[in-house]
């Protein structure tokens, strides 16, 4: 292939120099990536590869439906809780199992103190550094770095004398050589736009907000027992509630515990109000001519919804909206489906794995986990060997899944965009002041920094929710419902011989499906169909790219030696494909290379 226009409209030209980034960091799991860029240093022709496979869908099987939380959990331990929700509400719908109210709302609280800490840490410790150049915080003016700060946000850490300690630990820090988090950053690239004052405002942020996200995730252990992979449970949530009781380990959470929730959330909202949407902004302001990475954003958007505002009527109580948009209709927002096999169908042709006929799509009901190990990559002890990727053949061990045939992007800009086109004015009117504060069209959402924004916006509306839950979980506690569990269907005579069911979430990074087929009291078969799978899938039959791929095409590269505008769209995904990802082996070599050929 040289130049080919692809069925969804982008056109492709491997025939440039071919850069590769093994691994791309800041991320969660294992992804490769590489581009080919024309003589203007600009990619013509992008390839995004999942290296790694977990196979949990192989280890579920022939295992109790109930137990298939535990498992699912542990596939991340980043989205920490969102594959249990999925999972136990797939067994429910399964089984025809109904939750308590108060399970409801806890379950909501649980998913949104994930979507809080999730979007915080991205935003700060995963992608900041895409546009802060920390180094150069070094230069600014403590003063000067104060009166930008008071000038945005009534956050108090903001005098001279503050900013003026971060810089000293800073420069200690530089200077010892341990750079630690930033090391091998792209430090003085061109593409680098703030002044140092912006700089130093958004690293001290970041030293803030390490120390603030572990505050939001004790919501977890209060409900769930502990973070991260907090405990769940099919029939409601694990945790029992006595307002008058002892606290002490094992106890039912008392009403110290729901204060001290109290508290984290009116915290939380602070912080992200007055600390990540105004850096958010500022950041923004220096970058308003970054146009590009918008690959399929506005063109083709998913989202499955969440939040269901009453117990037992999911699908019509969401709070995040369900729906597709398709090549921009903002006008046409589609019905969705999870059970329409005609709708969501995963494809490997392009994939290491094997299906009886890979020119067909299968629904996750009837989907098959077959890995090809034969094609993937190499490892021999702590290297994995891949050759240049082949994206006429199969190039990764993430599928291919596709609504009704298309590639979707799935992640908060889908989310608020499918929420503005549903004229839902909690996430119209964010969008529309935003654009506003920065004097950009609506069509500068659909970037690399407009997914990032969409993101900070999801994280306030997140945190605002939290107490609109909490106020209503003490509201049913007051009134006398402790009801948090329904163990009515728990044992397996109660089962029908033979069911299927579908949980779904909008985990931080998309929308997440996980689809059970339980017969005789086991699992028949499992499927998970996960954000970075609709985001990061590779061509489908037809030649048609996914979202990552889209998203990198046509992008120019001041530096492609530091192509720091890769990992600046990369990472506006925030990316999740395994744990574990490994940069340095045991004898402190690394294992990342950049490579230009």
């Amino acid at each position: 292939m040289t130049r080919v226009t692809t069925p969804n409209g982008f056109v492709l030209d491997n025939s440039g120099r071919r850069l590769v980034v093994d691994p791309v960091t800041r991320i969660e799991g294992h992804l490769r990536c590489e581009v080919n860029i024309d003589q203007d240093k600009v990619i013509r022709n992008a390839v995004s590869s999942g290296t790694m496979w977990r196979g949990l869908e192989v280890i579920l099987k022939g295992r109790d439906p109930r137990d298939a939380w535990a498992f699912t959990e542990r596939v991340c331990g980043v989205c920490t809780g969102t594959h249990a929700l999925t999972s136990v509400r797939a067994v429910e719908d399964s089984l025809g199992i109904e939750i308590p109210e108060n399970a409801n709302i806890i379950r909501n609280m649980m998913q949104l103190t994930l979507w809080t800490q999730d979007h915080l840490v991205h935003f700060y410790h995963l992608h900041a550094l895409d546009w802060v150049d920390v180094i150069d915080a070094l230069k600014a003016d403590p003063k000067a770095t104060s009166a930008l700060a008071q000038s945005i946000s009534p956050w108090p850490n903001s005098s001279p004398g503050y900013y003026r300690e971060v810089q000293t630990r800073l420069r200690r820090f530089v200077d010892s050589g341990q750079l630690g988090p930033f090391r091998n950053g792209y430090w003085g690239n061109p593409a680098y736009k703030l002044p140092a004052e912006a700089n130093l405002m958004a690293t001290a942020h970041y030293l803030e907000a390490l120390d603030f996200q572990r505050e939001i995730v004790k919501i977890h252990t209060v409900f769930g027992g502990k973070n991260p992979h907090p405990n769940w449970l099919v029939g409601g949530v694990p945790c029992a509630i006595n307002l008058d009781g002892p606290l002490a380990a094992g106890a039912p959470v008392n009403m110290v515990q729901l204060e001290l929730v109290s508290s984290i959330i009116d915290r939380t909202i602070a912080f992200i109000d007055q600390v990540y949407l105004p850096d958010l902004v500022a950041i923004a302001g220096y970058y308003k001519d970054w146009r590009y990475g918008g690959g399929l954003s506005g063109h083709n958007v998913l989202s499955y919804g969440d939040f269901p505002d009453r117990a037992n009527d999911y699908e019509t109580s969401l709070l995040v909206p369900r729906g597709a948009i398709v090549n921009g209709d903002l006008g046409a927002v589609q019905d969705v489906d999870l059970r329409d096999p005609a709708q969501i169908q995963e494809f490997v042709d392009h994939s290491w794995y094997s299906y009886p006929n890979e020119a067909v799509g299968l629904h996750p009901w009837v989907g098959i986990t077959d890995p090809d190990f034969r094609l993937g990559p190499k490892t021999k002890g702590t290297k994995t060997d891949i050759r240049e990727l082949d994206e006429s053949a199969k190039y990764s061990f993430i599928k291919a899944p596709r609504w009704r045939g298309h590639a979707m992007e799935v992640g908060p800009l889908s989310r608020f965009t499918i929420g503005y086109a549903r004229g839902i004015p909690e996430f119209k009117e964010p969008v529309d002041k935003l654009l506003s504060d920065l004097s950009l069209p609506f069509a500068a959402l659909f970037t690399t920094l407009g997914r990032t924004a969409a993101r900070g916006l999801e994280a306030s509306w997140a945190a605002h929710k939290l107490r609109y839950f909490h106020d209503r979980l003490m509201g049913n506690l007051k009134a006398g419902d402790l009801a948090t569990a329904n163990v009515a269907k728990w044992e397996p005579t109660t089962w029908p011989r033979e069911s299927k069911g579908v949980g779904f979430a909008e985990a931080p990074r998309g929308a997440l499906g996980h689809w059970v087929h339980i017969r005789e009291g086991r699992i028949e078969a499992y499927q998970m169909v996960v954000p970075t799978t609709w985001n990061g899938s590779p061509r489908d039959p037809r030649g048609n790219i996914g979202a990552f791929e889209a998203a990198l095409l046509n992008t120019p590269l001041a530096d492609p030696a530091q192509p720091v505008e890769i990992l600046r769209t990369l990472h506006s995904f925030d990316p999740c494909l395994a744990c574990s990802t490994h940069v340095m082996g045991p004898d402190g070599r690394d294992l990342s290379q950049i490579t230009v050929r």
